[in-house]
């Protein structure tokens, strides 16, 4: 193999590997000979060699395989003791893989040291609103790659309020602002693995070095490992190393520092030092502007289906407390009104989701609904649900079969039956004229936003 087919190589693995793991592993190897299927390389450094054999040796073994090389191991030798020393300092002995190149951990094989990123978790899809604004700030800035400012930027929050879009984020930004940075993102799983795995094969110097080397730590869901105590104490350790050298630290959790079990206090002070951010629960306007998103990239990809008016209203009002839900619900809705060849309308949306909403709903109770409208306008329950008509009555009335239509599950029949035995049709009518009075009466749009607040309060 001469040096330019070994430079087209090492492009091909360049598009595999990325272009941190390319510049800090791959690149600095040089290529020597290939001998009787052995093919030699030179190192700088015999760790270099150690972690190139055990997360790339597949890889490179793979696409030697793929160029027609007739290699069947690998050999990496130190490049200071070439001249007196030719024996290779690391030997990597497997048959060229002509499958998978790089095999999962459950399959016996060391992963690589980033988990995959999401390519949709970027800024340009996170939908800022007040609940997250700031977490969104300072993500923002750390992306950046600039001095440090806080460290360690410690995220938090419930599940499916975007902790991980943000750390996906500022990874994709690091690697197309800073790609001289060596950014390591994993899980606490992933990081409590590699440092078992580490001490079942006596190489804690190995995984020392490489997670005190890097520029950008990061690690989700920090909560995993306490109650760890072995694993805690690498952490402690590796994070003062880290701050020591003035490396960015980034954490996300499920829940505040001093708010997680097990954790040792020494670890709930260091996470604390730095910039806490708690992500909030979303509301309703930033749910409905995630659907909005969401229908824009829909639209490239189902051209020509139609949205009823207020489905996306609906839903973000009934899907409330997970994020990750609510996507997946329109994900659902597009799909299959594409498949049926019908457009979303309310009636399709209530039962292609009718498990989701189900399962979503806050259990709120149309007698909740009724006794909330009673007190908001001042009349008692009874002349509600009585069968009066002034309109002292009847606009109440309609107001509480909206919302009842909104943030239940229940049948036009049914809420009819819980109004006094009235017919479905006199509630589409009543939620019909609701919906006509919320865009152009400015006080009936408001009452609507207080009760619902109330309700899902």
């Amino acid at each position: 193999m001469t040096q330019e087919q070994w430079g087209q190589l090492k492009n091909s693995l360049l598009g595999t590997v990325g272009q941190n793991n390319y510049k800090n592993w791959i690149e600095p190897l040089e290529f020597d000979e290939i001998t009787e299927g052995v093919a030699t390389f030179t190192v700088p450094t015999t760790f270099l060699g150690n972690y190139v054999s055990r997360n790339f040796g597949d890889l490179i073994l793979h696409h030697l395989s793929q160029s027609g090389q007739p290699v069947r191991r690998l050999n990496f030798r130190v490049a200071a003791n070439v001249a007196a020393r030719p024996v290779a300092e690391v030997t990597l002995e497997k048959p060229a893989v002509t499958s998978a190149p790089v095999q999962s951990a459950r399959g016996g094989e060391e992963q690589l040291p980033n988990a995959p990123l999401d390519a949709r978790f970027t800024f340009d899809t996170f939908v800022v609103g007040k609940p997250n604004e700031l977490a969104h700030a300072a993500a923002r800035r750390v992306a950046e790659g600039g001095p440090v400012t806080f460290n360690p930027l410690f995220l938090y929050g419930g599940v499916g309020l975007g902790k991980t879009h943000l750390m996906h984020a500022i990874a994709w930004e690091l690697q197309q602002q800073r790609p001289d940075l060596n950014v390591v993102y994993l899980s606490a799983e992933q990081f409590m693995y590699r440092f078992v795995q580490a001490l079942r094969d006596r190489k804690m110097m190995d995984f020392k070095q490489l997670f005190r080397s890097v520029d950008v730590l990061m690690v989700d869901d920090v909560q995993f490992i306490a109650g760890k105590d072995s694993t805690q104490e690498e952490f402690f350790h590796t994070f003062n190393a880290l701050v020591d050298q003035n490396k960015q630290i980034i954490i996300s959790a499920d829940r505040a520092p001093g708010e997680i079990k097990d954790l040792e206090d020494r670890i709930k002070s260091r996470l604390q030092c730095g910039l806490v951010v708690d992500l909030h629960p979303t509301d309703y306007e930033l749910r409905l502007g995630i659907l909005q998103s969401k229908v824009e990239q829909y639209r490239l990809q189902y051209p020509g289906l139609e949205i009823e008016s207020g489905v996306l209203e609906f839903l973000a009002h009934r899907i409330s407390t997970n994020v990750r839900v609510l996507e997946g619900a329109l994900t659902r809705l597009f799909a299959f009104a594409s498949l049926v060849g019908r457009p979303i309308t309310m009636a399709l949306t209530q039962d292609c989701l009718a498990d989701v909403l189900r399962a979503s709903e806050r259990k709120i109770t149309v007698e909740e609904i009724q006794r909330k409208v009673s007190e908001h306008y001042n009349i008692r329950m009874s002349d509600m649900i009585g069968p009066k008509r002034v309109r002292t009555y009847a606009r109440p009335r309609q107001v509480a079969m909206y919302l009842c239509k909104q943030l239940t599950s229940r049948s036009l029949p049914e809420i009819g039956r819980r109004f006094g035995g009235r017919d479905h049709t006199t509630v589409m009518h009543g939620v019909k004229r609701i919906e006509e009075l919320r865009a152009k009466d400015g006080q009936i749009a408001e009452d609507l936003e207080l009760l619902r607040r109330a309700l899902e309060a």
